[in-house]
């Protein structure tokens, strides 16, 4: 499936992906290719990506990369939406 991570300033990660979880304001949870369309709020958290990443050199200190896990720190919540294998996570 394809991830579209943006914050108010600038588009963070675009790329394929294997699966993201997610800390949702009524519980965590993953979405995986195929999944059903959603609209979610997050709360504060990580949301923790699985796949290759190659996130550009002026935005790798927002992300912690461990192998092929990848997490963003939500210091303020935000926002993901999952339509037709396109995930988009908005992100402050």
């Amino acid at each position: 499936m394809y991830l579209e991570i943006v914050s108010p300033e600038a588009t963070l990660f675009e790329g394929e992906v294997t699966s993201v979880s997610v800390p949702g304001v009524q519980g965590s949870f993953q979405v995986l290719n195929n999944h059903a369309p959603i609209v979610s709020s997050l709360s504060v958290g990580k949301a923790k990506i699985v796949g290759k990443l190659d996130i550009a050199t002026e935005f790798q200190p927002q992300f912690e990369q461990n192998g092929d896990e990848t997490s963003i720190a939500l210091a303020n919540g935000g926002t993901l939406e999952m339509n037709d294998n396109k995930v988009i996570l908005f992100v402050d």
